[in-house]
């Protein structure tokens, strides 16, 4: 079982409103993975994003869920613009893991 998120049609073809970002990470994806169901972001005619709404986005379900998000949180149709976007914020999601765990 999964969910399927188009953000074109919530965030447009610049997705960068953190706000309908904070919402679809509180209203469609924690509780989806907390359900141990996957998650689908689908970034069709999404041109572009800013690094903020994609941290919004899977910041926190990445340090709840961990591997669980890693492994049942997907990305497709993405331009290479938003590709590199969704790395840059995964790696440093790694790296403050990495830290947290470090510290423990």
């Amino acid at each position: 079982m999964r969910i399927l998120i188009k953000i074109k049609d919530l965030a447009g073809d610049f997705a960068e409103n953190k706000d309908v970002a904070k919402d679809l990470r509180i209203t469609k994806i924690m509780p989806t993975l907390a359900d141990g169901k996957e998650v689908v972001l689908d970034f069709s005619g999404v041109s572009g994003t800013t690094q903020s709404f994609i941290h919004a986005l899977i910041s926190e379900p990445i340090r709840q869920f961990r591997d669980v998000a890693l492994e049942k949180m997907h990305h497709k149709n993405c331009s290479d613009v938003v590709k590199e976007v969704i790395k840059t914020v995964y790696e440093y999601m790694q790296e403050s893991l990495d830290s947290e765990n470090y510290e423990e």
